[in-house]
C-alpha cells in the first residue's frame, strides 16, 4: 500500500476494523469447512445456523449483504459480471437483495427540504409515509402532486453518500492489498475496484435517471407506442430527489400469478380495475403478446438503438390497466457503440453459422485477453460450444445457457469484457429468464435473427457505408497530418540517444525473492562454514567430547543450520510449485 493511503487508511480506520471482521469470520468459517475439526461449526450467521452449512458461492452473499449497502451494490455489478468471478458465484450473487431499514418519513421530509427548499409542501398535497419499495441507495414513496395528480418520488438515503464514499477508499486498500497475493492477483483486483467504483457512485446522482428517463420516453414514443415510461418532473428533480408519474398496473410477476385463478376471481378483479386479464383473452394469447413485445422492445434497443434498459426481470416491467407494458427503474442501463454492435451482430453470424475460427476471433476481440492466452484450448472450447449450440433449432435453443456457458469459457481463460459487454450479456440472460417466466409459445431467436436480417441491411445501406468512408477518410488525413512529425520526432531522439526500451516482467516478483534468498543462504552457510573451520568465538566443547567434537564456534553452527533450514524450506516450497524439474513445467 502507498504512503500516500495511510491518511486514507486512518480516515475510515473504523470501517477497516468492521470489515476486515466479516471478513475474517466468513474466510475462516470456508477455511475451516475444508477440514472435519470440532469446532468448525464455531461461526454462525444471525439465526445461529453454523457458517460451515452454507456452500462457498452463498458465503460470499452472506458476507457481502453483512457489510452493507455499498458491498450490496458492488455485488448486484458482479452478478452481471461471470466473466470475472464465474458463473457460479454470479448466479448467487443475484439473488443479493438490500435488507435494510428504510429512513422514516421525518427524514425523507428532511432530505426533500434540502434538496428543494423549505416550501417544497406547496408542491406535494400527501405523502405516502409507508415506502412502496425500498433499496440500498434510495426509496419510493407515492405521493400527489397540489394539482391532484399522482406520482412517484424516489428519495436518497441519508448518510449513504458518505457511506458509499468511505466503503468506496477502503475497497480500493482491499484492492492494493488482494493484488499481493498470487491467488488473488489472477482476477485484477484493482483494476475492477477502478472499473466498478464508478459504477457505484454514478447511482448516487438520480440526475442521470431522469436523463435516461427522457431518452426511453422518447425512444418508445417513436419506436413502440404500447410502451410507457414513467415521465420524470423536472422542476422538482434534483441529485437526491427524482419525481416521476406513477405507472398503474400490476408487476409481472403477481400479472402472471393472477392468470392462474379462476375464471370469477378474474372478474372480480377487473370489477376492481386490478387485472385486465378478461379483456385481454386467454393466457396463452397474452403471454404470447407480452412475449413479443418485451423481446421486440429489448432488442430493438440494442440493434437499432445501442441503448439499453439492463435489468428486465419481473418486478421492473408492469402490466398497465390499458393493457400496455411498462418499464421502471433506469438506474443501470448500458450503451454500446457501433463497433462493439457490429462485433456481436459477427458472433451471432458465427454461432448460427458454425464458424468456430471466426468466433474465436471475434471473442478475442471483444474481450481483454491475457498474454498468457492459451488459443488452442480456446479454439477447443469454442469449437464444442459451436457444436452445442450452432446446430439447435429455433424452437428449441436455450439463449440462457447459451450465455452462460459463453460465459464460463471467458472465465476459464481469464478474458475480461467490457462493462458495457458484461452489461449486455446480464441484460439477455435476465431477459430470457422474464421470456421463461412467461411459458409463452414464443421464440426469441426467431426475433433475434429478424432484429439481425435487420441489422445486415442496415450495415449493407448506402448511408452506413457513405458514413464510414467519411470516418475512414477523416482518420486517414489526421493519421498523414502526424505521421511526418512523428518520424521526425523519432530520428532526433535516435540521433541524441535518447531511445529506451522498457521490459516489464510478469509475476516474477516470487521467482526473483527465492533466487535472492537462495544466494543470500548460500552465503551464510560459507561464511558459517568458514567461522567453524577457524574456530571464531565464542566455542563450545573446550574439551574433546563424543564424536571427537571440540571448540565448535557458536556463531559458525547457528549459520550453518539456520542456512540448511532455509535451503530445504525453499526446495519444498519450489517442490510444492511443481516446478522442481522439468517434467512439472505444466
Amino acid at each position: 500500500m502507498k504512503i500516500t493511503a495511510i491518511p486514507q487508511l486512518y480516515r475510515n480506520l473504523k470501517r477497516w476494523r468492521e470489515i476486515l471482521a466479516v471478513l475474517r469470520r466468513y474466510g475462516l468459517a470456508d477455511w475451516l469447512t475444508q477440514f472435519r475439526l470440532p469446532f468448525r461449526d464455531a461461526f454462525k450467521d444471525h439465526s445461529g445456523t453454523p457458517l460451515s452449512q452454507y456452500s462457498r458461492e452463498q458465503r460470499v452473499r452472506m458476507a457481502l449483504t453483512e457489510l452493507g449497502p455499498t458491498f450490496i451494490k458492488l455485488g448486484q455489478l458482479l452478478a452481471a459480471r461471470p466473466d470475472l468471478v464465474g458463473p457460479s458465484i454470479a448466479e448467487e450473487l443475484k439473488r443479493l437483495r438490500a435488507n435494510v431499514k428504510p429512513d422514516t418519513i421525518e427524514q425523507v421530509r428532511a432530505t426533500m427540504r434540502e434538496e428543494l427548499g423549505d416550501d417544497y409542501e406547496d408542491v406535494f398535497r400527501a405523502i405516502d409515509p409507508v415506502p412502496l419499495a425500498t433499496a440500498s441507495i434510495g426509496q419510493v414513496h407515492r405521493a400527489t402532486l397540489i394539482d391532484g395528480t399522482p406520482v412517484v418520488i424516489k428519495v436518497q438515503r441519508q448518510g449513504i453518500q458518505r457511506t458509499i464514499e468511505q466503503d468506496v477508499e477502503v475497497l480500493s486498500g482491499l484492492a492494493q492489498l488482494a493484488q499481493r497475493v498470487d491467488t488473488l492477483a489472477a482476477f485484477s483486483p484493482t483494476d475492477m475496484v477502478r472499473q466498478l467504483a464508478p459504477m457505484i457512485t454514478r447511482e448516487l446522482d438520480f440526475s442521470r435517471e431522469r436523463q435516461h428517463l427522457e431518452v426511453f420516453d422518447e425512444m418508445m414514443t417513436r419506436t413502440h407506442s404500447d410502451v410507457r415510461i414513467p415521465k420524470p418532473y423536472k422542476q422538482h428533480c434534483t441529485r437526491r430527489v427524482l419525481v416521476m408519474d406513477e405507472l398503474v398496473g400490476t408487476p409481472l410477476s403477481q400479472f402472471l400469478a393472477k392468470l392462474d385463478t379462476p375464471a370469477n376471481d378474474n372478474q372480480h378483479d377487473d370489477e376492481t380495475g386490478d387485472l385486465p386479464s378478461t379483456r385481454l383473452g386467454d393466457k396463452q394469447s397474452i403471454c404470447d403478446r407480452l412475449s413479443e413485445t418485451i423481446a421486440s422492445v429489448y432488442l430493438t434497443m440494442v440493434f437499432d438503438e445501442a441503448f439499453f434498459h439492463a435489468d428486465p426481470h419481473l418486478g421492473n416491467l408492469i402490466v398497465l390497466e390499458n393493457g400496455c407494458l411498462g418499464i421502471l427503474d433506469f438506474g443501470m442501463v448500458g450503451r454500446i457503440d457501433e463497433n462493439l454492435r457490429e462485433t456481436i451482430e459477427e458472433m451471432l453470424v458465427a454461432i448460427s453459422t458454425g464458424d468456430q475460427n471466426r468466433l474465436s476471433r471475434l471473442v478475442r476481440r471483444i474481450g481483454d485477453a491475457p498474454p498468457t492466452l492459451n488459443e488452442s484450448a480456446l479454439s477447443v472450447d469454442v469449437a464444442d460450444f459451436i457444436a452445442t449450440y450452432g446446430r439447435q433449432d429455433l424452437g428449441r435453443f436455450d439463449l440462457r445457457s447459451a450465455l452462460n456457458e459463453l460465459s464460463e469459457i471467458l472465465h476459464r481463460h481469464a478474458i475480461k469484457l467490457p462493462n458495457q459487454s458484461a452489461l449486455l450479456m446480464k441484460m439477455l440472460i435476465s431477459l430470457e429468464g422474464t421470456l421463461r417466466e412467461l411459458g409463452a409459445s414464443f421464440d426469441s431467436l426467431d426475433v433475434v435473427s429478424t432484429c439481425m436480417r435487420k441489422a445486415m441491411v442496415k450495415r449493407l445501406s448506402p448511408r452506413r457505408r457513405l458514413r464510414q468512408a467519411r470516418r475512414i477518410y477523416l482518420e486517414t488525413e489526421n493519421f498523414l497530418e502526424q505521421a511526418p512529425d512523428e518520424v521526425v520526432s523519432l530520428i532526433k531522439q535516435l540521433r541524441k540517444g535518447e531511445v529506451r526500451l522498457s521490459l516489464e516482467h510478469q509475476r516474477l516478483g516470487p521467482t526473483i525473492n527465492r533466487i535472492v534468498l537462495g544466494l543470500m543462504a548460500s552465503a551464510v552457510f560459507l561464511g558459517s562454514s568458514l567461522m567453524l573451520a577457524m574456530q571464531v568465538p565464542p566455542l563450545l566443547f573446550p574439551q574433546p567430547t563424543f564424536a571427537s567434537m571440540q571448540n565448535i564456534s557458536v556463531l559458525g553452527l547457528i549459520g550453518v543450520i539456520g542456512s540448511i533450514t532455509v535451503m530445504m524450506w525453499l526446495l519444498i516450497a519450489i517442490n510444492r510449485s511443481g516446478h522442481l524439474t522439468r517434467g512439472n513445467d505444466d
